[in-house]
């Protein structure tokens, strides 16, 4: 048995992982929606205005976040999923089986490939409008860390 307190404990800490999932999600969707016009965090977001050229020649902007969670890292919303999965495996404590921490560590590897990846491809898709957004947001995942 892990007890009511500690039970009490991974549930707000799990809750709390997937309602900042959530807004950090929310943060870049109403981001995109409303074009950068919006309040993140009570304030006007910071953005980078990023061209990019298609396949065909046609040259295409977006907007590149510096606000709100997204201003902690590039993909800070990894942070929380991984987190959420450690949440759901702890009821499992030390059983002695690696079954229930097998997807946290699957989640987390899956993750920081994928992020890698996602880096590389915008540094293409991007260039220079690509290194301004790293150097003003300067961690992948975690920060100080990754």
């Amino acid at each position: 048995e892990i007890g009511t307190i500690k039970a009490a404990l991974i549930f707000i800490c799990g809750f709390l992982c997937i309602w900042i999932n959530y807004d950090s999600d929310n943060q870049r969707y109403i981001f995109r929606q409303t074009k950068g016009e919006c309040l993140i965090w009570g304030k006007k977001p910071s953005k980078i205005v990023a061209e990019y050229t298609t396949a065909s020649g046609a040259i295409k902007k977006n907007l590149l976040l510096l606000d709100g969670w997204w201003k902690v890292s590039r993909h800070f919303h990894y942070m929380p999923e991984i987190l959420a999965s450690i949440c759901w495996s702890c009821p499992a404590q030390t059983s002695g089986v690696v079954g229930p921490y097998f997807y946290s560590f699957f989640l987390t590897i899956l993750l920081i490939d994928r992020a890698f990846r996602d880096d590389d491809r915008c540094r293409k898709k991007y260039g220079p409008y690509w290194e301004k957004y790293c150097n003003e947001v300067p961690y992948l995942i975690v920060p100080f860390v990754l």
